[in-house]
């Protein structure tokens, strides 16, 4: 049984601590933090040392799990994988796109596994996809939050569309041949509405809306494809699948079969309401992560991942920067 270190007491980490503790993989040897009485109190809540030294906590474990502020990520990240353990690190897995390939250097010239926090890959809509032909052609997606002050020290880019772009770039195979996008804030000091519209060298398109000023929630991808359209709503845990219906094809359970006229002739679709398992997405993703430990095997979501989400954030964020110069 490995054991792991958490580093982290906020709203989050108290999350993940209690989702450790569940998971019989994982032997939780401790927690720290650089705010030692609430690091004291959450060690005392939940039976568990509290280390008032971080090297202490690193050479008493196998791996750590990182859930501090974005600007820590990477000196935690690099003396935990200098000291031979394996790392898990909450989104954007670092600051910079360079912070984030010196990582991935270090990782692989020691073997050890890395992982990221794009919890979404494990929301349980976005599973119901596994096994699924998808190759869209236009994507669109809408990230709304009601306004919520924690997260709002960094850009909404960095802070709610960098879990769609992990999700889009692990959909599309190509490499992104162009960006643009704009953004403005409106509450805090960085951009509070971000759009951004990605091109891809297939040909893929997508168009990304993300916001902290809505009236609403809503985390929505919706992917359009020949004779498809997928809509994946994680805030629900819906997924719909609508298709052109095959030859032959007869009404099914999950399945209801409707005539559309297109005014030549009419075609009939499929629309299906994908099966859903009752998933706990940051707990699956702790599991993975014991089981890429326990057994060498690669993570969903790695550090290379998260380099790729991170380094189109940036994008994003340097072609807003340019757009607003433009205007000035």
């Amino acid at each position: 049984m490995p054991k792991i270190g958490l580093i982290g007491a906020g709203h989050l980490g108290k999350i993940h601590l209690r989702l450790l503790r569940e998971i019989p993989e994982w032997e939780v040897v401790g927690i720290y933090d650089t705010d030692a009485l609430t690091a004291q109190k959450v060690a005392e809540d939940n039976g568990i040392p509290n280390f008032s030294s971080l090297e202490v906590l690193i050479n008493e474990v196998d791996a750590l799990d990182i859930v501090t502020p974005t600007l820590s990520h990477f000196t935690l990240a690099k003396k935990g994988l200098e000291a031979g353990k394996h790392v898990f690190i909450e989104k954007p897995v670092t600051n910079t796109p360079a912070e984030a390939l010196e990582l991935i250097s270090l990782a692989a010239s020691q073997n050890l596994i890395g992982q990221v926090g794009h919890v979404e890959r494990f929301n349980p809509a976005f599973l119901a996809l596994e096994g699924k032909t998808l190759n869209p052609v236009f994507i669109e997606v809408h990230r709304l939050a009601i306004w919520n002050p924690r997260g709002t020290d960094v850009s909404v880019v960095l802070d709610l569309m960098i879990h769609d772009l992990d999700i889009i770039l692990s959909l599309v195979s190509s490499p992104v041949k162009h960006i643009s996008a704009s953004g403005i804030p409106v509450i805090s000091e960085t951009p509070d509405i971000a759009n951004a519209r990605i091109e891809f060298e297939n040909g893929c398109i997508a168009n990304l809306t993300a916001s902290r000023v809505s009236m609403k929630n809503m985390r929505k991808v919706r992917l359009f494809q020949p004779n498809h359209y997928v809509s994946v709503d994680f805030l629900e845990k819906q997924t719909e699948v609508i298709r052109l219906a095959q030859p032959g094809e007869e009404d099914a359970q999950g399945k209801m079969i409707m005539p559309f006229d297109t005014g030549k002739a009419t075609k009939e679709m499929v629309i299906e309401l994908l099966p859903i398992q009752p998933i706990n997405a940051i707990k699956m993703e702790l599991q993975e992560f014991a089981a890429s430990v326990m057994y060498n095997q690669p993570v969903r979501v790695s550090f290379n991942d998260g380099y790729r989400a991170l380094k189109t954030a940036c994008d994003i964020l340097d072609c807003m920067n340019n757009h607003a110069r433009k205007i000035d």
